[in-house]
């Protein structure tokens, strides 16, 4: 095989200097050096790759074709070379992405937009699913990153469901209330849950149901949860038509404008929420989704979500 390659390199190297001197320049040796490399390769192949014509030398039907092979074959090396490099820079492979509704509206396609700006050789797919949904499809190898959220509550099972995989927070959202304009709960900076205990409550999604149930409890009531719905929209439509109130993270507001007639405010007890990227632990050593990883990152700073 060394015989071979010399002979493709030094084919070459005459094709496109036209001299033995210049293809010794070319291929940082001395001049006798490649004469010498030049007969032995002659020699082993039993075919002459030159003829002398003058000072100078032409490449024989056998060297022609040589050289003609070794270019074609250098693309091709350079080629795989640079897609391996291509990989191991993460510019290229495939990413499974997963999250929740919200996230779906408010942040996932900035992140779509970005990773297809720096990197079009990264395949990125995206479904939507519930924390516990994604963190199980993590586990069983059906998608690489996932985008969940836990509440600051003690009983939150969001700790159960990513265990043995690796979570880390991104950033914290408070979560508002959502009151129809003209509710007496509606008229200072703050709302009051405890306020909210005669009211019809939306509740979302179980996860977001079991916040509102703790919220609720810690004020001293149980919900009336009259709807359930994880459309923001529709939410805000029953807010606004009067049939009820409910709680909503700030993310969830990122895509929608809020519609007149409703009155979004903070609230207490209530506390944030803090969003999570997870993957399988060492994930971030495969390149594309370390792109993906260091994409989230800077999408989250810039759309001034980071807390």
């Amino acid at each position: 095989m060394q015989v071979e390659m010399q002979a493709l390199t030094l084919a070459a190297a005459l094709a496109e200097t036209g001299s033995i001197t210049g293809a010794a320049t070319q291929l940082g040796y001395s001049q006798p050096a490649v004469s010498q490399q030049l007969r032995r390769i002659e020699e082993q192949l039993g075919v002459a790759l030159v003829t002398r014509v003058g000072r100078g030398i032409r490449l024989t039907e056998a060297g022609q074709m040589l050289a003609q092979r070794a270019r074609g074959i250098q693309a091709d090396i350079e080629a795989t070379f640079g897609a391996v490099s291509d990989l191991a820079e993460g510019i290229t492979g495939h990413v499974r992405i997963a999250a929740f509704p919200s996230a779906s509206s408010g942040l996932v396609p900035a992140l779509l937009a970005e990773m297809r700006e720096r990197h079009p050789g990264i395949d990125v797919s995206f479904i939507e699913a519930e924390p516990p949904e994604a963190a199980a499809m993590l586990a069983e190898g059906a998608i690489d990153v996932a985008l969940t959220f836990s509440y600051d509550d003690p009983n939150d099972p969001h700790k159960v469901s990513v265990r043995g995989l690796d979570a880390k927070p991104l950033f914290s959202e408070p979560v508002l209330v959502a009151l129809p304009a003209g509710h007496p709960a509606a008229q200072g900076k703050q709302a009051s849950i405890a306020a909210l205990a005669d009211a019809d409550w939306i509740a979302g999604c179980p996860r977001c149901r079991g916040h509102l149930l703790a919220v609720c409890e810690e004020a001293g009531f149980t919900p009336r949860i009259m709807r359930e719905t994880d459309n923001v929209i529709a939410v805000l439509g029953m807010v606004r038509a009067g049939l009820g109130v409910g709680l909503l993270p700030s993310i969830s507001l990122a895509s929608v404008g809020v519609p007149d007639g409703v009155t979004l405010l903070p609230t207490a007890p209530a506390g944030p929420r803090t969003i999570h990227v997870v993957t399988t632990n060492g994930a971030n050593r495969v390149p594309a989704i370390a792109a993906a990883l260091t994409a989230i990152d800077d999408v989250v700073r810039s759309l001034d979500l980071a807390a």
